[in-house]
């Protein structure tokens, strides 16, 4: 099985998946179209991209409305060292948990959440510092989001 880190990616792959994370249901034909290749070439193209690694999976990406209508959150978390993996299965756990990032400085981890209220994400926060494990917690409530990308 070949690594990602065996090839890099040429112009067409980049676009490819530029493409695709802005709409992972874009038909091969319209990729194709686009890049100005065969359909053929694309199947294979992506086929490589997912064998090497480099595509893990195609997902979903909340509608503009629905996305708005929720509060999203980042939660700074400084963690006892020793409990930092039970941390982790704890939050892993949570429906309302988006991602959860290891980082350097004085947090050790944020955690990206989101909810349908501010009570629901006051619930989320307040759990989250209840976590054994968890030291202290500083939170940032999201009030817009100005570009995104697929990740």
């Amino acid at each position: 099985m070949s690594n990602q880190t065996d090839r890099t990616l040429d112009a067409i792959d980049r676009q490819l998946i530029a493409m695709l994370r802005e709409d992972a249901r874009l038909p091969v034909t319209s990729l194709a179209h686009a890049v100005s290749l065969s359909r053929a070439s694309i199947h294979s193209r992506l086929a490589r991209l997912k064998r090497d690694g480099i595509i893990a999976a195609y997902t979903l990406r909340l509608g503009a409305e629905f996305g708005q209508r929720l509060i999203r959150a980042h939660v700074m978390l400084k963690v006892t060292p020793k409990l930092a993996r039970a941390v982790e299965r704890d939050l892993a756990g949570m429906i309302e948990l988006v991602a959860l990032h290891a980082i350097s400085g004085e947090y050790d981890m944020i955690a990206v959440v989101e909810a349908e209220n501010v009570a629901a994400l006051n619930d989320v926060i307040d759990r989250i510092g209840e976590c054994e494990g968890v030291a202290d917690t500083t939170s940032a409530i999201l009030l817009s989001t100005k570009v995104q990308r697929g990740v």
